[in-house]
């Protein structure tokens, strides 16, 4: 079972996630971003900050370089959460569909250009929409933790056998996540 309330107080974090996972931008890493999504007491501060400090080591132009070589041409590193269980078989196409209407059901419209399963995606669903109320959220959000589950674990390990920046930035995620697990619950994020 998730813990919603715990999850809502994320929603900072979830946005922060959704811009640093994205193709970069000079103003994901202005001060502010981070400032404004942690602070030292959430619990996974240490690999943001971490994650925060390699990437300033860069230019700009660098960060697009190794974004684009570590998220577009390395297989084993998609940012895509059902292609490392399904591929590209008729099963990732049903759960594409039904996470397509999950987000629609609470408001969020899908871009054009994107799959559902696309991790900057699903987390701007977290900081965006409104389901903290919204009964059907248990359900619909112990869909999505096993999709994350999964697909971030794969790209963990990929990360980390490429001792890339953005393994931190996954395990962050990964510790956001697992925090709003109650314990006792089957899923493990």
């Amino acid at each position: 079972m998730i813990d919603l309330e715990k999850l809502y107080s994320y929603k900072s974090a979830f946005g922060f996630f959704s811009q640093l996972l994205s193709y970069p931008e000079k103003l994901h890493f202005h001060p502010k971003t981070l400032e404004g999504s942690f602070d030292s007491s959430h619990p996974a501060y240490d690999d943001v900050k971490t994650f925060w400090e390699m990437m300033h080591t860069f230019s700009l132009d660098e960060m697009e370089e190794y974004y684009t070589k570590t998220f577009d041409f390395e297989k084993h590193s998609a940012l895509y959460m059902t292609y490392f269980k399904y591929e590209d078989g008729k099963e990732r196409g049903q759960m594409l569909a039904k996470l397509k209407v999950l987000y629609e059901m609470y408001g969020l419209e899908m871009p054009a250009n994107e799959l559902s399963d696309y991790l900057p995606l699903i987390c701007e669903f977290f900081y965006a929409a409104e389901w903290l109320e919204d009964p059907r959220s248990a359900q619909s959000f112990s869909i999505l933790f096993s999709i994350l589950e999964d697909g971030t674990w794969h790209l963990l390990k990929s990360l980390e056998k490429n001792t890339s920046p953005y393994f931190h930035l996954i395990r962050a995620l990964r510790t956001t996540l697992k925090t709003c697990v109650i314990q006792g619950d089957a899923t493990n994020a």
